[in-house]
C-alpha cells in the first residue's frame, strides 16, 4: 500500500471544449470524500499533423499521457488507485505504478465513451467491455479493470475492501466537471 497514512482515491477526468481543447482535471479525495489536492491543466488542442499521425491512438495518447500522467505525477500524495470515467482514460495506467479502473455507468453490459454516447459490447467503435474488463464491486460503487492489468483487480480488492465506508465514486467527476468550468470562466476560457 502506498506509504501516506491517509487514505485517498485519485479521480482523473478529461473535459473537452469545443474551443480550446481538452482540459484535465485531478482530484485527490480521503475515504470520506473530503479534498486533499486538486490539480487541472491548461488546454490542450492536438494540432492538425497530430491528428494525422497519431490517428485512432491520439485519444488514448493525450488523455492518459499527456495530460493524465502529467497531473498524477504533480500529485504531492500517493492514492490508493485512480479511477476515470473515460475509456480512452484508462490508458493512463501505462504511465503510472498505481492501480486503476473506469467507473461503469448503467448496466455492467454498457459504458460512457469519451464523448459521452452510450457504447455496448461489440459496438463497431471497437470497444468491447466484457472482452477488455473484469466487474469489481466496492460498496455500492461498480468498477471495470483492464483485464490487461488483472493484477489491479487483487490490489483494488484489497486497498478498497479494508473496511473503509467509501462515498459514491461517480460524484467527485462532476466535481472535477465544475472547477474545470469555474477555471474557465475565470481566465476568459469559458464558452
Amino acid at each position: 500500500m502506498p506509504g501516506d497514512s491517509t487514505p485517498s482515491l485519485g479521480f482523473l477526468a478529461i473535459v473537452q471544449h469545443e474551443l480550446h481543447g481538452l482540459f484535465g482535471g485531478y482530484l485527490l479525495l480521503n475515504s470520506v470524500g473530503r479534498p486533499l489536492e486538486f490539480h487541472c491543466t491548461a488546454p490542450v488542442k492536438p494540432n492538425r499533423a497530430q491528428q494525422i499521425l497519431y490517428g485512432p491512438t491520439l485519444e488514448p495518447y493525450l488523455y492518459g499521457e499527456q495530460i493524465g500522467a502529467t497531473l498524477i505525477n504533480a500529485s504531492q500524495q500517493l492514492p490508493l488507485a485512480v479511477l476515470v470515467d473515460q475509456h480512452a482514460a484508462l490508458a493512463v495506467r501505462q504511465h503510472i505504478q498505481l492501480p486503476a479502473a473506469m467507473m461503469a455507468h448503467g448496466p455492467s453490459n454498457t459504458a460512457t465513451s469519451p464523448n459521452g454516447s452510450e457504447l455496448l459490447p461489440g459496438d463497431e467503435r471497437g470497444f468491447t467491455a466484457q472482452q477488455e474488463f473484469d466487474e469489481l464491486t466496492v460498496g455500492h460503487n461498480h468498477l471495470w479493470v483492464p483485464k490487461r492489468y488483472a493484477a489491479d483487480r487483487a490490489l483494488l480488492l484489497q486497498r478498497l475492501s479494508s473496511g473503509e465506508e467509501w462515498f459514491d465514486f461517480s460524484e467527485p467527476f462532476d466535481r472535477i466537471r465544475a472547477a474545470i468550468d469555474e477555471a474557465q470562466r475565470a481566465t476568459g476560457k469559458a464558452a
